[in-house]
């Protein structure tokens, strides 16, 4: 495959690296310490446990987890409260997913683990 035929994907493993690193300066620049970050930036994989009831509900739950609209509204909730908990919680959830994207791991298809929009890209 040519440069032009793979642009897709390595625009969006940039996009998660962009994600990942301004999620993790804007995590810092607020102090937020070391051992939530550690401790939660996998808990967005939990949602693996669905597959347990089938690829239909595994891929349904990873997805959600994994797409950056609910943890940028948790972020936003958070500023507009001024409360920083949620904003802690957000940057946390959005350097997984960055760090997913940038490493290949895309939304699931129902039909099977491995088969993900990065994949189809």
């Amino acid at each position: 495959m040519d440069m032009v035929g793979r642009l897709p994907g390595l625009l969006l493993r940039l996009e998660g690296a962009a994600v990942l690193a301004g999620s993790l300066a804007l995590y810092f620049d607020q102090d937020f310490g070391w051992l939530a970050l550690v401790v939660l930036v996998l808990a967005p994989d939990l949602t693996m446990i669905a597959y347990a009831a089938g690829p239909r509900v595994g891929a349904v739950a990873y997805d959600i987890a994994h797409t950056e609209a609910l943890p940028v509204a948790l972020g936003v909730v958070g500023v507009l409260a001024t409360e920083t908990r949620p904003v802690q919680l957000a940057l946390i959830w959005l350097a997984h997913i960055g760090a997913d994207r940038l490493l290949g791991y895309g939304l699931k298809y129902p039909s099977a683990f491995g088969d993900t929009h990065l994949q189809r890209v």
